[in-house]
């Protein structure tokens, strides 16, 4: 799974990828929100935490769930 991060004010994004689900990462995401948590932590494939403050947040894209494709399409 594909994950970007916006980070507000700043022109960089993290991307990483992750073996989590795209409803996974929606339920954490969505929870720290709801209870106005300070942070979010998301892990990635080589077991990496990435922790986001909540207020830095300006958008979060989750890639599609399907494997990248090796060699050339016809």
């Amino acid at each position: 799974m594909d994950i970007r991060i916006g980070i507000a004010n700043s022109p960089r994004e993290i991307n990483f990828e992750s073996s989590q689900s795209s409803a996974e990462i929606e339920k954490i995401v969505a929870t720290a929100l709801d209870t106005d948590a300070k942070f979010v932590s998301l892990k990635d494939d080589k077991g990496k935490l990435y922790i986001v403050p909540t207020a830095a947040l300006a958008y979060l894209e989750v890639g599609s769930e399907e494997s990248r494709r090796i060699g050339f399409v016809a």
